[in-house]
């Protein structure tokens, strides 16, 4: 057995096998019918708040623990980690492994990701803490910590769960795919060496993260915004220009779904269980819902109730799968390429060349290079807000996050180095992140079944103050109220 398929049987079979699977789309019918299908019946209010947060609404919390961005920054910060390689070379890599069929699964996975992700980033605001310079820090550690540990008298469980996750969470710096798939992207392209590429790439990044989180805030409301009109544009073009296709590609992506796919063209073909595994761990680590790691940034967010930050989740779940991701997917079946044998990154790129010409490759090539550098700089974040919680008041910490910043990009163009040597196909790369993601994900899932009263509560206050329906509690405390101690990052 070579290493590509002992990477493969190990990630499928056990890390991304169907237990996980189980648990990611349990959890998302758990929550859907538990909430009464929030996700749908407060669709309109999420757009609303996406909407407050764009153009203006500033906000500072009602206990006096301000954030450090606002609710915008944190929400393009976010969009910037979601909407890049996941939906270029991400969606590209399980079409390749477990064909048009794995789309359909994508897209199940993302509408119950729009509730997931609204009640984690909910309870990581509530539960966030601030550090000695008053800056509030939150994720799944915080809540797991306060929630599971504090509150539920649950000590040894939540150690356990915050050790998983955070221990996943940081094994990503190792697996990190982003600099691979931008490096693949350019060289493929320009015919550049992908070692000069990454180079290139890792200065840019150290230039971007050097200001920390504030300035990653900043730098993400102009990028983002941008990149996504500009990738939209272009995959309609493609489209417009192969529109009689555009049907038929839609009832081969469901059909597929369901019927194992023989193997085509350069395609070898998928069974519907590597169909549903591939699409289901790709569409997590596009828009993230239930990793864990978009809360990490909504916490540090400007705003004076829990849930208004996580509406926000349900529109960055909705744009990323069902819009940005269908996109590609659809650039990349109506074209035929997704029978050419190519993945990640280069499929993409081949889909887009044969529908605009040289001229959209290059295009493309130079958009992903950006989303590469706005998705490193928010992993950056959340992997940072996981550090400060292991570290909590160390008299080293300060000089620990200054190496961790030095060291970031750095195993993530080791990984160029390694692959580029030894001739690794860009699925088998796709599977070390697809690792990575697997216990954080375990971790927090678990995190957020024992946490559900509290969002339930969280919920029923925000209907009562803001949209008139039962009667607001003067005593219920919108932020976690505990002791000095538990308030800080620790």
């Amino acid at each position: 057995m070579n290493l590509a398929d002992l990477v493969t049987v190990v990630v499928y079979d056990y890390l991304w096998g169907l237990p996980l699977v189980f648990l990611v789309l349990g959890a998302g019918a758990f929550f859907t019918i538990k909430t009464g299908f929030f996700q749908f019946r407060f669709f309109k209010q999420a757009f609303t708040q996406t909407r407050k947060s764009i153009f203006g609404e500033k906000e500072t919390d009602s206990d006096g623990k301000a954030g450090i961005i606002s609710s915008f920054e944190a929400m393009s910060m976010a969009l910037g980690t979601t909407i890049g390689v996941g939906n270029i070379g991400g969606v590209a890599t399980a079409i390749a492994m477990g064909g048009p069929g794995a789309v359909f699964w994508m897209w199940v996975a993302g509408i119950f990701g729009l509730i997931i992700k609204t009640v984690e980033i909910t309870l990581a605001v509530y539960y966030r803490s601030k550090d000695q310079s008053g800056d509030s820090y939150g994720g799944p550690n915080y809540y797991i910590h306060k929630g599971i540990g504090i509150e539920k008298n649950k000590k040894v469980l939540a150690k356990c769960l915050s050790f998983i996750f955070a221990f996943g969470f940081v094994l990503g710096i190792f697996l990190n795919i982003q600099t691979y798939t931008v490096s693949e992207a350019v060289a493929g392209t320009f015919s550049i060496d992908m070692n000069l590429v990454a180079i290139v790439y890792t200065v840019a990044l150290y230039i971007m993260i050097s200001g920390g989180m504030k300035q990653l805030g900043k730098i993400a409301t102009i990028i983002v915004p941008f990149m996504c009109i500009f990738y939209i544009v272009g995959t309609f073009v493609v489209l417009a220009l192969n529109i009689g296709n555009i049907v038929p590609s839609i009832v081969l992506i469901v059909k597929s779904a369901f019927t194992p796919l023989a193997a085509t063209g350069g395609f070898a073909g998928a069974s519907v269980s590597l169909a549903l595994k591939s699409g289901m761990s790709r569409s997590v680590f596009s828009n993230e819902a239930g990793w864990g790691s978009a809360p990490m940034i909504h916490a540090s967010a400007k705003v004076n109730h829990p849930l208004k930050q996580g509406l926000l989740g349900i529109f960055e779940v909705f744009f990323d799968t069902i819009i940005i991701c269908s996109l590609t997917a659809l650039v990349i079946i109506v074209t035929g390429q997704w029978q050419s044998g190519l993945d990640g990154a280069t499929l993409t790129l081949s889909a887009f060349e044969t529908g605009m010409g040289f001229w959209g490759r290059i295009i493309l090539a130079v958009g992903i290079f950006f989303f590469g550098l706005t998705t490193s700089g928010g992993v950056y974040t959340q992997v940072e807000v996981v550090l400060r919680y292991i570290l909590g008041n160390s008299n080293i910490k300060q000089q620990l996050l200054t190496f961790y910043k030095w060291f970031y990009p750095i195993p993530s163009i080791a990984l160029v180095f390694i692959a580029s040597k030894n001739g690794l196909p860009g699925t088998t790369v796709w599977l070390f992140s697809d690792a990575s993601t697997a216990f954080p994900i375990f971790a927090n899932i678990l995190a957020l079944l024992i946490l559900m009263p509290k969002f339930i509560d969280l919920k029923n206050d925000y209907t009562a103050r803001y949209m008139n329906k039962g009667n607001v509690n003067p005593e219920f405390e919108v932020f976690y109220e505990g002791s000095n101690e538990e308030n800080q990052v620790d």
